[in-house]
């Protein structure tokens, strides 16, 4: 079984691409942090995972997580290779089948929430 799921924060915004064939795809980057125990004390370090979610699951994240955002994402690890001056190198990343949105409110960016507050209308009621 080749499951994982990750809880973290976006690096930067999602980027939409098309492939060769078409098809639409979102890439974007997860932080999740990682606490390690040296003499006692509590340090943070961070993983980065490279994602790719394609289809609806892709338009979905890039119209409504932005850098900075909470998100929990359920996928599969795949790799590629490449070769370049000689030295093949091997690349990780999650092909995401689900995500959720996490975190607060407050946690979207400001210029998302301004847009998507309503204009005050001044109209007459009468009653």
């Amino acid at each position: 079984m080749n499951r994982i799921i990750i809880h973290g924060r976006l690096t930067r915004d999602p980027e939409m691409k098309t492939g060769a064939s078409g098809v639409e795809f979102c890439k974007f980057t997860v932080a999740v942090d990682r606490k390690l125990n040296k003499d006692k004390m509590k340090d943070k370090q961070a993983d980065f995972f490279d994602c790719t979610a394609f289809g609806k699951t892709g338009a979905a994240i890039n119209a409504f997580v932005k850098k900075g955002r909470e998100i929990i994402v359920e996928g599969r690890m795949e790799s590629s290779t490449s070769e370049k001056d000689g030295q093949k190198r091997t690349f990780w990343g999650i092909t995401v089948d689900t995500f959720d949105f996490c975190g607060s409110k407050g946690d979207a960016p400001a210029a998302a929430s301004e847009e998507s507050a309503p204009t005050p209308v001044d109209v007459d009621v009468p009653f």
